[in-house]
């Protein structure tokens, strides 16, 4: 079912890309919103400054019909980009050529990616381009990280909203800006093209960026509907995807290269990028080009081999680039072409000192310092500003519309009868979602009970019938045990890792979906259950506290929020899409005031704003420490 419901949100998107645009004039309007929602995916909104380039040419060649530099440049202070120039050779002093940035693929080795793309640089420059053949930031001869999600569990990207494809579009643009100094190049004349992962940045720069005035992405067009249903997203590196705040599909970034030449060039026997993901983009994308009047402008190409650079995808490319850059159909030939050494084509002696590369991820993104709120009003404006923004960029991917529960309820023949009145229950929290746990409801005869709703981490799922932490609670307070969806699920890290990036190509994080499921269980309790509450306290250990203090601050029926080691930023987790480009936990936690915050171990230092937000309001008293649970919940008053 929890899959489903993730094809069910993928079908969603990918249905939905083009609702309410049915033709050109509602396409412009549209557009520039498009635009801003990609960069801002990519975070390039706001664009990083033009810094100065730095470039060098260390090293050059010739060879019959052209010429090859060695070039480095810093796309940021720091963030250095390496590639091989290819020029025409025999041009008259005066003359300037139409440009390609070629983005390398996944091709790794120390002398950088771009050496195993070397023939494509060739056969441009004795084609009468100047191209200049980029690394990646993985590959390259001064490496940094593409598999963050995929490999190394760098959750925090995702509260970052951080994905390496913004680093390598921001490259690619930098690049023509590079370009664009060189007196050989007409960067007026400028494409992009590359494959596999340069493929999927073809798409984003072009769209990007309209000095690109063609494009050609091979063997990386994707769709988020069929990735989904067809589990594809575990084929592919973090650096494919934007993570999706918006919920667009690519046949939406495609329309923003419209109407400038596009050719779509795949495999059909393509394991990452099948025809079930690139097909639909292409047929999507032909009404936007009709629009334009400029049909012949798209176009598609595909053989029935795997994932390869092979010659067949070259001619299709480059021969589409030749014809509308430079206005020649030229047959394609790239017979003579000789590979150089890596070494031949290394820009870089030694790794620079003070490149950035390998740690680009932890600054490429700004996030939002915490300032302490001097009066009260102040507080309450920011308050209201940040629950705008949360609901805006963090909780989008929350389900428009609330299901019925259809509760399963059966009693919990277990010893926790002789405590209380026990059951297992199983209630839906949105469409093909049920979550399950067990309810504790007391025999002391009171008409009304405190609540408390504890909810499960995978690391506490043992042995279900371990309650030993709850038993203080049972005599007086309802209690609701809850295991949110894929807590409980047999997934091992390689499934977790290719869920926890399934969900943010649908718009959010796994524990986005979590806490959806926590804010549901309230109203289980309150609406479905019809039980008679004084109050309702939220239990979470470790990252589920940092869940609780968002569900407290979007629903004030949460009267306290019980943390037990809770993480002192996002950083640590838990990961929601762009949470940290807005905010912080001890900011949301200011959000709960003036109610109880309880903790079971020291607060981190870092919750020293929360206890300024809490003095504002005249209760500081209200955050505060205990040994225990029945100390958080003072089982004793009630």
């Amino acid at each position: 079912m929890f899959q489903r419901n993730l094809v069910l949100r993928a079908e969603s998107i990918s249905s939905g890309s083009f609702q309410g645009v049915t033709n050109l004039e509602e396409w412009k309007q549209r557009r520039p919103e498009v635009r801003r929602q990609l960069l801002d995916m990519l975070g390039l909104d706001p664009m990083p400054a033009r810094t100065p380039l730095n470039a060098r040419v260390t090293g050059a060649f010739n060879r019959q019909g052209y010429r090859v530099e060695n070039v480095v440049f810093e796309s940021l202070p720091g963030m250095y980009v390496t590639g091989n120039l290819y020029l025409p050779a025999g041009g008259k002093p005066s003359q300037r050529f139409p440009v390609v940035v070629y983005v390398s693929g996944h091709a790794p080795g120390p002398a950088g990616a771009k050496v195993q793309y070397q023939h494509h640089g060739v056969w441009f420059a004795r084609n009468g381009f100047a191209a200049l053949v980029l690394d990646t930031i993985e590959f390259g001869e001064i490496p940094g990280i593409h598999h963050g999600i995929h490999n190394l569990a760098l959750w925090e990207w995702l509260s970052l909203g951080y994905t390496p494809a913004g680093v390598e579009v921001w490259n690619a643009i930098r690049a023509l800006d590079y370009l664009e100094t060189r007196p050989e190049a007409d960067a007026s004349r400028a494409a992009i093209t590359g494959r596999s992962g340069g493929g999927a940045i073809s798409w984003f720069t072009a769209a990007a960026d309209d000095r690109f005035k063609a494009a050609v992405p091979v063997h990386g067009t994707w769709s988020v509907g069929p990735h989904v249903a067809h589990d594809v997203v575990r084929e592919n590196c973090d650096c494919i995807y934007f993570w999706n705040t918006y919920q667009l599909d690519l046949p939406l970034v495609g329309a923003l290269i419209a109407p400038r030449p596009l050719m779509i060039v795949n495999a059909s026997k393509d394991g990452a990028f099948p025809p079930s993901g690139y097909e639909p983009v292409y047929h999507c994308l032909r009404p936007v080009y009709d629009w334009y009047g400029a049909s012949d402008k798209l176009a598609t190409f595909a053989q029935d081999t795997a994932h390869a650079d092979l010659p067949a995808y070259r001619k299709a490319a480059n021969e589409w680039l030749n014809r509308w850059v430079r206005n020649d159909r030229t047959p394609f030939d790239e017979s003579g072409i000789e590979r150089e050494t890596d070494a031949r084509l290394t820009v870089l002696k030694a790794y620079p000192e003070g490149a950035i590369n390998e740690g680009i991820h932890r600054t490429f993104i700004k996030t939002r310092p915490l300032k302490t709120p001097r009066t009260l009003p102040e507080w309450t404006a920011r308050r209201k500003e940040l629950a705008s923004q949360l609901k805006e960029k963090v909780y989008r991917t929350f389900p428009r519309k609330q299901v019925p529960f259809d509760t399963w309820k059966a009693p919990y023949r277990m010893w926790t009868e002789r405590y209380a009145d026990s059951f297992q229950v199983e209630f839906t929290t949105e469409e093909s979602v049920r979550v399950h746990g067990q309810l504790f409801i007391p025999r002391n005869g009171k008409t009304s009970h405190p609540a408390l709703i504890y909810v499960k981490d995978r690391e506490d799922i043992i042995f279900s019938v371990d309650f030993d932490h709850l038993l203080s609670a049972f005599r007086d307070h309802v209690v609701l045990v809850l295991n949110p969806r894929a807590v409980d699920y047999p997934m091992d890290v390689n499934r977790a890792s290719v869920t926890r990036m399934t969900v943010a190509l649908l718009g959010g994080t796994l524990e986005t979906l979590h806490l959806w499921d926590m804010l549901r269980s309230v109203e289980f309790l309150v609406e479905d259950q019809g039980l008679k509450l004084n109050s309702i306290s939220l239990y979470g250990r470790r990252q589920w506290g940092g869940l609780a203090l968002h569900a407290a601050a979007l629903d004030d029926r949460i009267e306290r929020v019980i943390l037990d080691d809770p993480p002192r930023s996002h950083g640590q987790g838990p990961a929601l899409l762009n949470v940290l480009r807005l905010t912080d936990l001890p900011e949301v936690a200011g959000m709960v005031a003036p109610r109880e915050i309880v903790s079971l171990t020291p607060l981190p230092e870092t919750y020293r704003f929360t206890r300024s937000v809490y003095a504002l309001r005249g209760n500081g008293a209200a955050i505060r420490e205990a040994a225990s649970l029945a100390g958080a919940l003072r089982v004793w008053a009630q």
